[in-house]
């Protein structure tokens, strides 16, 4: 059961990675911006606890999202 649950967990922060990098493409595609090489760093989302990373120039999700959030355009974007 414990295995189960880590492995659940894993998948999610590896979901949760996928969906940030999704939203920084958007966000930098938005400004104008390509990175071709924008996508999950693979080995850092193997093993039993994943650390799933944005592979951009490496940055974790918690950073990708802030980049997206400062390039959308509106009152909230930090320039």
């Amino acid at each position: 059961m414990a295995t189960t649950g880590r492995r659940r967990t894993a998948t999610n922060q590896v979901q949760d990675a996928e969906r940030a990098c999704e939203e920084l493409r958007d966000a930098l595609k938005a400004a104008g911006v390509t990175l071709p090489s924008l996508g999950l760093d693979a080995a850092s989302c193997a093993g039993s606890a994943p650390l799933a990373l944005i592979d951009l120039g490496r940055c974790n999700v918690a950073t990708a999202r802030a980049l997206a959030s400062a390039l959308r355009p509106g009152p909230g974007a930090a320039r």
